[in-house]
């Protein structure tokens, strides 16, 4: 998955874009949660960084975020 793509996620979910400081996207959620993205076009976010982003920032199953992903 592409960082913008996730991007695209995170705002259907309510987070939104901070600021940005060289590669690094960071969003914040009106509840406080906050999450870093790495933004390398080129490139898919890491399976591991994604697992960490669903699991421990989103707080979220796979389940749950696969419904956003369409």
């Amino acid at each position: 998955m592409k960082a913008k793509d996730l991007a695209k996620i995170l705002q259907k979910l309510g987070f939104v874009f901070k600021r940005q400081k060289g590669s690094h996207m960071f969003f914040e959620h009106v509840d406080g949660r906050t999450t870093t993205l790495p933004n390398h076009p080129a490139e898919d976010v890491d399976r591991g960084l994604l697992n960490k982003i669903v699991k421990h920032d989103l707080q979220m199953n796979r389940e749950e975020f696969l419904k956003y992903i369409k």
